[in-house]
């Protein structure tokens, strides 16, 4: 894919980047270091906002210095189990408590996507979110301990990544693979395809 105009990535996540890649996008990254607030209280609609602090932390840096069309691409990825919001475990014991809890259960993960266009000095600023359901087996504190060995959960929402070693506990998915990842990649281009960047 051929996009004629720059893409910034506002996301140091290695997942994205490797779905971008995937899909044929040419762009940079350059991650907000922006504080992010979670101001709403619908699952969606926190993923959604702080998809869009990331991207506009970045648009509003780049606008100063660049004269240029640009897009900005900022996504945010949480798990929702029963009312409460998995983000980024602190601690191997916070992984343990968070995985004890969505073993053999149901839970949903969202990834809000926000995309910036500058064009012809203007501002267009689209968002939107994705939500898949995700089903673990039943997990034994060997298996969970197993697994924080790894240190794989304890960059990722809800202590775990689908796409690492922990794909042998995920019993079921309802809905986007690559949103569980960190993107939902074809969401993402048909967004952009219909806002005529693509």
């Amino acid at each position: 894919m051929n996009n004629k105009i720059p893409i910034i990535l506002a996301s140091a996540s290695p997942r994205r980047k490797e779905l971008l890649e995937q899909a044929g996008f040419l762009f940079s990254i350059m991650p907000s270091n922006a504080e992010e607030k979670m101001i709403e209280e619908e699952p969606n609609l926190i993923a959604e906002n702080l998809a869009f602090q990331k991207a506009n932390d970045i648009y509003q840096q780049l606008k100063k210095e660049n004269k240029n069309d640009f897009i900005v691409i900022g996504a945010d990825t949480i798990v929702h189990y029963n009312g409460d919001i998995l983000g980024k475990p602190e601690d191997e014991q916070e992984a343990f408590d968070m995985l004890s809890m969505l073993s053999d259960r149901t839970h949903q993960v969202y990834t809000g996507v926000c995309i910036i266009y500058r064009g012809k000095g203007s501002k267009q600023v689209e968002i939107f979110s994705e939500r898949t359901d995700v089903t673990f087996y039943p997990l034994t504190a060997f298996e969970i301990k197993d697994y924080i060995g790894t240190g794989d959960p304890l960059d990722k929402a809800g202590a775990y990544g689908i796409q690492g070693p922990f794909a042998i506990h995920v019993r079921e998915i309802n809905g986007d693979y690559n949103n569980v990842v960190g993107l939902p990649i074809a969401k993402l281009y048909q967004t952009m395809k219909s806002m005529g960047l693509v």
